[in-house]
């Protein structure tokens, strides 16, 4: 078979992709195109394990295991242009490639903050490795980190650093942190978790300016507060990576879009992870999620959409995030609902927040309750009602209490 796949993007959608389409049957050539120097690799302990210097880079597969699948893998190349007409793609080196089939799987990029001095010296963005381990050299010496942003990667770095001995201070924009993604009580619960390890956490503040010469000293808001900082780490949001799926014509609107197939505007072409917009059968809407479990739940319904296994991507979202020893699992997306029902104490650092319409859980937030978190995930892709009675009473076992009405 002469049959070649091209996949655009080594992140963890594009290496799932490819050993997906071999267990689906693919039986012609794979090729799997990465931008970075190494192999593809997990980003979660970026903002955590790795930055520490706790663990070493945490690679998906490594090269026996592409040898295994017969997957070729080529590190440093960046596509620059698809030319749907004659199903190649044209690399940097201009060096051309064919396809049968072709997916994209580019990921997302750090949104950039447009203000004075936000080229210094000493100013980091955190997505990639090479983030990491420019952040990583210049932790010796550093006393003072500000951190603009107080979303999860902004909050993750905040502990990693307050662990390492720094002095931390979190500015954020918004009246609360995690505002986009849990509801008030939460948000108070994980910025006093913060303040309690030392960290300051200012919110509706906007910052104005990086103050320095070549290196960043100082941040400056527009009340005119100034924070010392030897390190200034901005998290504010990324951006779907969608230029070279704009520029080749495919439909794009904040991300590529994509059917519940995870095929895009062209039939020959998938496209997977933090790149897409898709319908999410769940929150019956068009959606873009920035979360490795939608990312590879949607590289495998792509890898069977190239192979001819039509297959649904309707598995339900979900996310985790750890700070200090403290572990928030969030089933679903916690935005619409018409009653909370809570099962434990929030003082006490271990507790469910269960997000109902009707008797019927929509979403579930747990924070250090991996069983809850476990059974709930079950329970909502169900979408059968409960009674909130038991699901708040601590004395029924959660797996009782999610059971307690037929469906």
């Amino acid at each position: 078979m002469n049959d070649t796949c091209i996949i655009v993007g080594a992140s963890h959608a594009g290496i799932q992709l490819a050993i997906g389409l071999r267990q689906e049957g693919w039986q012609g050539r794979i090729l799997l195109l990465g931008e970075e120097a190494c192999l593809p690799y997990h980003r979660p302990p970026l903002s955590k394990s790795y930055l520490k210097n706790e663990a070493d880079l945490a690679i998906i597969h490594p090269q026996a295991s592409l040898d295994k699948h017969e997957i070729e893998f080529l590190a440093s190349t960046r596509v620059v242009r698809i030319d749907r007409q004659v199903r190649e793609v044209l690399l940097d080196n201009q060096q051309r490639l064919a396809y049968t089939k072709l997916a994209l799987c580019t990921g997302a990029s750090p949104r950039r903050l447009s203000i004075e001095g936000s080229d210094l010296q000493g100013v980091h963005y955190l997505r990639d490795h090479a983030d990491a381990d420019r952040l990583r050299t210049q932790l010796p010496g550093a006393r003072n980190v500000v951190i603009i942003g107080a979303g999860y990667i902004g909050l993750e770095t905040a502990a990693s650093l307050r662990q390492l001995g720094l002095q931390v201070c979190v500015l954020e924009a918004a009246p609360r942190i995690l505002g986009r993604s849990v509801d008030e009580p939460v948000s108070a619960f994980f910025e006093a978790l913060h303040q309690d390890n030392g960290v300051t956490i200012r919110t509706s503040c906007q910052v104005s300016q990086l103050v320095g010469k070549e290196h960043v000293e100082a941040v400056l808001c527009t009340d005119g507060t100034h924070y010392p900082a030897d390190i200034v780490v901005i998290g504010v949001g990324v951006k779907a990576n969608v230029g070279l799926a704009e520029d080749a014509g495919l439909a794009v609107d904040d991300g590529i879009l994509v059917d519940s197939s995870a095929r895009t505007s062209d039939a020959e072409i998938v496209a997977a992870g933090d790149c897409t917009r898709f319908p999410s059968a769940h929150l019956q809407r068009l959606v873009r999620l920035e979360c490795l479990a939608n990312a590879s739940d949607q590289a495998r319904v792509a890898a069977a959409t190239l192979c001819g296994h039509e297959r649904r991507h309707d598995a339900l979202p979900w996310f985790w995030s750890d700070q200090y020893a403290t572990r928030l699992q969030i089933a679903g997306v916690v935005d619409e609902y018409e009653r909370v029902v809570q099962r434990g104490d929030i003082a006490t650092g271990s507790f469910c927040r269960f997000y109902l319409r009707d008797a019927v859980v929509l979403s579930a937030l747990c924070v250090n309750r991996p069983k809850e978190f476990i059974a709930c995930k079950r329970l909502i892709a169900t979408a059968r009602p409960v009674d909130p009675t038991k699901l708040a009473d601590e004395s029924c076992d959660i797996n009782v209490a999610l059971s307690a009405l037929p469906a």
